[in-house]
């Protein structure tokens, strides 16, 4: 049994790396009806970014600060510079911009850190372990599932209690309504896709320690943020978060269970929601 509780806790901060992928990608279908298939790219900038930081002997903690602050003034530029101006064409228009933007930023990162991966060492005051009775678990797994639900719920407050989030929530549903307001939707969308891309080179920082950086670790994670938004429905944030801890939960249980098909039923675990919610479990029809 303390094989599986393991695995379940290890599923649960697994499942809110997910969630912190998946949010921002799903803030920006759902408001700018775009089709971001960068998003793994900027995931991958943030891993790489506390890489280099920590290289530099910088401490991880300012990179868990500085990384994602960055990479989101990096997509902010990006988003006006080049996004902004396909957003009324199709979406064969936008999957053909952003994949070509994730190819750039993959090869210049393995033009700049090669095409190895290499580790990320976790922080002294989380290294080793906590133990309660026979129950042995990392600290630094522990402080990411804590600091992720303190960053979910903070962003919940962002997106539901502040005015930015109400202009983005309000957009989602008529653009058009949004200006006649006097908001700038224009500045709203770059705000939007910047926290989307920030969020997701959060989840690439937290993630280094425990994978490790690599350059095609954002081809990896576009995937499953995009299974996480299909089972929780484009444009939910709630359903971002159940998404993440359910592929999370299942991934986990199932390296136990049967590891070859740890992998594979992700996709089953997508495959049976849509078959009983073809919008997600969340999404709105």
């Amino acid at each position: 049994m303390n094989v599986y509780l393991l695995q379940v806790i290890n599923g649960v901060g697994i499942g809110m790396l997910y969630f912190l992928l998946a949010v921002g990608l799903s803030i920006i279908f759902g408001l700018l009806r775009f089709v971001n298939f960068a998003h793994g790219a900027f995931y991958l900038l943030g891993a790489y970014c506390c890489y280099q930081a920590m290289q530099w002997g910088l401490s991880f903690w300012l990179a868990l600060i500085v990384c994602p602050i960055v990479v989101a003034a990096l997509a902010w530029i990006a988003e006006k510079v080049l996004l902004s101006r396909i957003y009324e064409k199709p979406h064969e228009f936008h999957i053909l911009v952003t994949v070509g933007l994730a190819l750039v930023v993959q090869e210049l990162i393995i033009i700049v850190w090669g095409p190895l991966g290499d580790n990320v060492p976790v922080p002294n005051v989380l290294d080793g372990v906590v133990m309660w009775g026979n129950f042995i678990y990392p600290k630094y797994r522990l402080f990411l599932i804590g600091f992720t639900a303190v960053f979910a719920a903070l962003l919940w407050w962002l997106l539901e209690g502040t005015r930015l989030g109400s202009a983005v929530r309000a957009g989602s549903e008529s653009s058009e309504m949004v200006s006649l307001l006097g908001i700038n939707v224009f500045r709203v969308f770059s705000l939007a896709f910047a926290l989307g891309a920030g969020t997701a080179a959060l989840a690439g920082v937290l993630a280094a320690p425990i994978r490790g950086v690599d350059p095609f670790m954002g081809i990896e994670a576009l995937g499953i943020a995009f299974v996480v938004v299909v089972i929780g429905g484009m444009g939910s944030f709630a359903g971002a978060l159940v998404g993440g801890l359910v592929i999370g939960i299942v991934q986990s249980l199932m390296s136990t269970i049967w590891p070859e098909g740890a992998r594979l039923m992700i996709y089953v675990a997508m495959a049976a929601v849509l078959l009983m919610r073809p919008h997600g479990l969340l999404g709105r029809g």
